[in-house]
């Protein structure tokens, strides 16, 4: 799937139950569409201990979410689509509600 968001973007969340927050991209997943935004959609998942010095437990780990369901933010904190121009030669992506480069 084709996607203009990358890794480190600021994004924030339009549906589900974590509607309305924002994080930070820390995986894409291109081939499923999917994105995994920092400290949210947490999910509960067992882990066994590997030796006799880790515990066992049940951590916390971001789960994943459709692409369709995040937007950009920009540095000033609007969501906004993201465009692509050519600058000086070289391709940038745009904020469309603003024009600032991201």
């Amino acid at each position: 799937m084709k996607t203009k968001l990358k890794k480190n973007d600021m994004v924030k969340i339009l549906t589900g139950k974590d509607k309305g927050r924002s994080g930070r991209i820390l995986e894409i997943d291109v081939v499923k569409g999917r994105v995994v935004v920092e400290g949210c959609n947490m999910k509960k998942k067992t882990v066994k201990p590997r030796n006799q010095q880790d515990k066992g437990g049940i951590m916390d780990i971001e789960g994943s979410l459709h692409i369709s369901n995040v937007v950009v933010l920009t540095k000033s904190g609007k969501a906004t689509r993201v465009g692509y121009k050519f600058e000086d030669g070289k391709k940038v992506r745009f904020a469309k509600v603003n024009g600032e480069v991201l």
